[in-house]
Formats: C-alpha cells, sequence, structure tokens
C-alpha cells in the first residue's frame, strides 16, 4: 500500500501514510480496497450508472466491529464518508469522490426465528435474500418491489410495496437497530433504548449513524398471493384512471393496484403488434385468500377491454421479482416524485400528456397505491411523515446512451413542475436525485426540526452528509 490523499471533512485532502491503511487493515475481518485492487471497481459500482465516482479509500466490512473501525479511522483523520449497503439510491450517494466508501455489501445475513416471527437483517442484504428467507416459512417483510433494493436505505428512507397497506412501511415493522454513530460508538436503539434515535432513523435516512443490524417483525405472507397485470391500450388512459381512482375508494387493505405507463417491453403475454407502443398496466396484489383476492380484484379487472390478464395466484416471492427485469442496473436513471392525497383530473390530464411525449422506450412513470395500515400511524410517531398520501408519482427517466441524459432529465423534470399544483408537498426521500438537497426540509415537514435536534446530538459535525442531508442546527466544522 502508498500513502494515499483522501478529500477530508473540508473539501481539502488529507495524506494518510501507507503504516496507517495497513494498520487498519490488519484491524479488520473485511477488507481495505484501493484504485489499483482487482475489486475496486466492483465495489464502487452502484445501480443508477450515472453515478462513476471514484472513492480514495473503499474499506469492504464483514461485520460490525469493522464499521467501527472504519468509522473511527475515519473521524480520526478527518475524511470525508459515505456508506453502501445495496448501492441502489437513486442519488447515488453510496459512493463519493475521493473520499472513503463505508463498503456493507458483503454483509448479506438474514436469519429468521418462525416462532416468535423475526428476522434479523445485515446492511447489505437485499430484499431478495429477505424475501426468499422469510417464504420459506410463510412469513414476509414490507418492502419495495424490486428485490435488487439493498434493505438498509430502503428502511431507512420508508419502504413501501406490495404489503404496506395491510401492514405499514418497512420501517413500521423495525423492532431493533444496532447503530454506529458518527463517534464509533456502537449502540442499540429501540423504543426503550435510545428512544430520540430509533425515531430518527425510521425515514432520516443514513443522517445518524451506520445500521450493521436490522431487527423486523414479521407478518404471515404467502407462499402464494393474489396477483398480476392487467395490460390496456393507451388510447383508454384517461377512462381507465379515473375508474381506477374510483375503484380504490372502499379498497380492503389487503389489496393494492399501481399504475405504470410506458412503452409496452416484450412481455410473452402481449401480441408482438403491442411491444414498443405506449400501454397503461394495473399491477395488482391481494395479501390474502385467494378466492378473495378474485373477488376484491373483479372490479379492477373489469374496467375497459384490456390487451391482457394475467392476475392469478403467484409465488409471493416471484411476484416480488417480477419488475426486476425492467429495472436491471447498468441504465442512466433519474428520477423525479411527488405526494398525492388524491388523483386529480388535472393531475390525470397532464400525464396522460407526458406519456404521449416519453423521451425514450424504458421512461414510465408509475403510481404507487398506498395508504391503509401506513396512514393509520401518527405524523410525528417516526420520522416519516407522510402519512396523509394514498399515491405516490415516480417519473423514472431510464436511459443508455450519455447523448439522451438531457431530454429525458428534461422530461422528468417537466412533468415534475406541470404535476406540482397536484401535490401533498412531501417527498419521498428515497426518491429524490441529488440535485433536491432544498427539498429535505419540505419532505420532512412537521418533523424537521426534531431530526435537526436528533443529527446534532448524535452528528454534530456532520460526519454523515452523503444522504440526503439533514444539517445540524450550528454545523460545527471540523479544524
Amino acid at each position: 500500500m502508498l500513502d494515499t490523499n483522501i478529500i477530508n471533512f473540508d473539501t481539502g485532502t488529507t495524506t494518510v501514510n501507507a503504516s496507517e491503511i495497513e494498520a487498519l487493515a490488519a484491524r479488520l475481518r473485511g477488507s481495505v480496497l484501493e484504485a489499483d485492487d482487482v475489486s475496486y471497481d466492483e465495489a464502487r459500482s452502484v445501480w443508477n450508472a450515472m453515478i462513476d465516482r471514484r472513492p480514495g479509500l473503499i474499506i469492504r466490512c464483514a461485520g460490525a466491529s469493522d464499521v467501527v473501525h472504519a468509522v473511527r479511522f475515519a473521524r480520526e483523520h478527518k475524511l470525508l464518508v459515505s456508506v453502501r449497503g445495496g448501492g441502489h439510491n437513486i442519488a447515488g450517494n453510496a459512493v463519493c469522490d475521493g473520499g472513503v466508501l463505508i463498503d456493507l455489501s458483503q454483509m448479506r445475513s438474514v436469519r429468521v426465528d418462525p416462532f416468535v416471527q423475526r428476522a434479523w437483517v445485515e446492511p447489505g442484504a437485499l430484499l431478495a435474500d429477505v424475501d426468499k428467507e422469510t417464504q420459506s416459512f410463510a412469513l414476509a417483510l414490507p418492502t419495495g418491489i424490486n428485490s435488487t433494493t439493498g434493505i438498509a436505505g430502503l428502511t431507512l428512507g420508508g419502504g413501501f410495496g406490495w404489503l404496506t397497506r395491510k401492514y405499514g412501511l418497512t420501517l413500521d415493522s423495525l423492532m431493533t437497530a444496532d447503530v454506529v454513530t458518527a463517534d464509533g460508538e456502537l449502540l442499540r436503539a429501540s423504543l426503550t433504548e435510545n428512544s430520540d434515535l430509533f425515531w430518527a432513523i425510521r425515514g432520516g435516512g443514513g443522517n445518524f449513524g451506520v445500521v450493521t443490524a436490522f431487527e423486523f417483525q414479521l407478518h404471515q405472507v404467502g407462499p402464494q398471493v393474489f396477483a398480476g397485470l392487467v395490460v390496456h391500450p393507451f388510447t383508454d388512459a384517461a377512462a381507465i384512471l379515473k375508474e381506477y381512482r374510483r375503484a380504490l375508494e372502499n379498497a380492503p387493505d389487503e389489496l393494492t393496484c399501481w399504475v405504470v405507463m410506458r412503452q409496452a417491453p416484450p412481455l410473452p403475454f402481449l401480441s408482438q403488434e403491442w411491444h414498443g407502443k405506449e400501454v397503461l398496466v394495473l399491477a395488482m396484489c391481494y395479501c390474502g385468500d385467494a378466492e378473495e383476492g378474485e373477488k376484491a380484484t373483479a372490479e379492477l379487472r373489469s374496467i375497459g377491454a384490456p390487451i391482457a390478464d394475467v392476475v392469478g395466484p403467484n409465488p409471493f416471492a416471484g411476484w416480488q421479482q417480477a419488475f426486476d427485469p425492467l429495472l436491471a442496473p447498468g441504465a442512466r436513471n433519474y428520477w423525479k416524485s411527488h405526494d398525492f392525497t388524491e388523483l386529480a383530473d388535472g393531475a390525470i390530464d397532464v400525464l396522460l400528456e407526458a406519456i404521449r411525449r416519453l423521451p425514450g422506450p424504458e421512461c414510465e412513470v408509475f403510481i404507487g397505491h398506498v395508504g391503509g395500515a401506513a396512514g393509520r400511524i401518527a405524523t410525528d410517531a417516526t420520522a416519516f411523515p407522510q402519512r396523509s398520501s394514498h399515491y405516490v408519482m415516480n417519473v423514472h427517466a431510464r436511459w443508455r446512451e450519455i447523448r439522451m441524459d438531457r431530454p429525458c432529465i428534461d422530461w422528468a423534470r417537466g412533468l415534475f413542475e406541470e404535476t406540482r399544483p397536484y401535490a401533498a408537498g412531501t417527498a419521498y426521500i428515497n426518491f429524490m436525485p441529488e440535485d433536491e438537497v432544498d427539498r429535505v426540509e419540505a419532505a420532512y415537514g412537521p418533523n424537521f426540526q426534531r431530526l435537526v435536534e436528533v443529527k446534532r446530538k448524535y452528528d454534530p459535525l456532520n460526519f454523515f452528509r452523503m444522504n440526503q442531508n439533514i444539517r445540524p442546527t450550528t454545523e460545527v466544522r471540523a479544524a
């Protein structure tokens, strides 16, 4: 190893001696990677191909003690730090240029106790890891809809998907967490231990420390659910969205239905004539009894004259991976998102016009249907505040070629601005790109000031700043 120049807190550089890096490596069960290591490029690569940053040093952790050593090392040398779990965050905050990347991706253990219906999950685990282990016992954790997402970032920012209306957000099932704070101490956070920290990490993102273990309450789901897709021609979209809105007014908590509008991919159940044409897809899941699911989805499935209806009994773990092929790593991505308390006619008009001018075949808009159990929790019970939102819109620009950066980003930003008058004003931090630092305070609404106070207590130097950052009230700069 050689002496290494690493970005510090003050955006200057600090020279770290090779002997100090070697001493750190000797204390780890994991490893230290420099730019010439064979695993360096893999460790710095994340889901969004727009992110191409080169850390000065990567500390690949194998357990909580490695994280403690990594944080203490970076703090001692006053180095800029980013933390990587699954590497799926749209903003690419997992990777910093020139600083220290604390890599948790090798920490993927999932242990389930089916008798108490609990799971203990390490921060590098992906949703697929959690689903496979929990579904072995017909148990599940409410998470997202893309199985390659990391459990850590999803949980700390919220986490919603097919089970949210029945069992709440991912963070609502969190019972305890082990957290390495900015001073390099390992703390337990729960309702009875460091309760202020526990409140803050449930929605406050990675602002308060590195979680090295999550303990979740699980729920009885599966192994099969009643789920699938109903595909409609886009020419019918206006009427379908209004009927969709009406059909969900009295939907049971077990039923979730999302809307996807995009050009049709070459799905095996669609005739070739529809490939590449604009379509509206109703993606639905009923997480209870299959017979009840058929009844509960009947009204949604009776809307319009669909091109295809492939709703039926499906393995839950398989349904969790249904959208993975459309969200695989390697593409350039840019998102813009709004929360809606209702799907207004004006918003529908704007959305439909935007789909008529999609900039590319992988660009899409989805509308997530939430509420239910997640909406019956008090706004101040966790840091996550937007409990009254019933729909989440994600404008998902996705493309492959750099020359398409400007048209795709402009399309997403334009649609975001046009739908702003119909939005609730809050935002889901996991959907916020890196250029939305000005939205952080509004995203947390009435919970923001309390988050600032917790940040000041546990991280007064803003050591953990590569995130949707909550600054301490008085940000003390490192000397």
